[in-house]
């Protein structure tokens, strides 16, 4: 039986050697991680899949703002990585994990704005994200279009730029 939990509760070594599988070991050069620089993952929205106490997946969220070019300035959470064992995959537990964090997301007051960069044909068709606003985003990197996805109501249009959402505490 598969068993969602907290993100922070897992061994972070398990969880890096768990997206080195899923991604490579050369991800960390990816546009995705440059949006994440200087956040910590949303801890409510962050969650391990374990199957008889092994990590078999994750997903994780992170603050991110659009600031537009007309001067509005937009918190948007930031979906992802969704990483599944590799042998695993297909299997429904990413679905599971994308369910999960986009119910958590709607209690905790976070779902009017959620972005990733992934597979339109899986993000589109099973949780009604698209490309609808984001022609117009700046990312830190190279990235495809299409794969740029929203969703929520809360998601800005227009021309601007995507960053880290980094807050500061005295």
């Amino acid at each position: 039986m598969i068993e969602l939990t907290a993100l922070d509760k897992v061994d972070g070594n398990a969880i890096e050697a768990l997206l080195d599988r899923a991604f490579g070991s050369d991800r960390h050069g990816r546009t995705a991680y440059r949006l994440r620089a200087g956040t910590k993952a949303i801890p409510t929205l962050s969650l391990a899949a374990l199957e008889d106490g092994a990590l078999i997946a994750t997903i994780q969220c992170w603050p991110v703002v659009f600031t537009a070019d007309d001067g509005r300035v937009v918190p948007i959470t930031l979906l992802g990585p969704v990483a599944v064992e590799p042998e695993r995959q297909r299997d429904g537990i990413g679905r599971m994990l994308m369910t999960a964090c986009l119910d958590a997301a709607a209690r905790e007051g976070l779902g009017d704005a959620i972005m990733l960069v992934g597979d339109p044909e899986y993000y589109t068709r099973f949780f009604g994200f698209s490309t609808d606003r984001t022609a117009g985003w700046r990312l830190p990197g190279p990235f495809e279009p299409r794969r740029l996805l929203a969703r929520g109501a809360g998601v800005p249009a227009g021309d601007g730029t995507i960053g880290p959402r980094v807050t500061v505490t005295a």
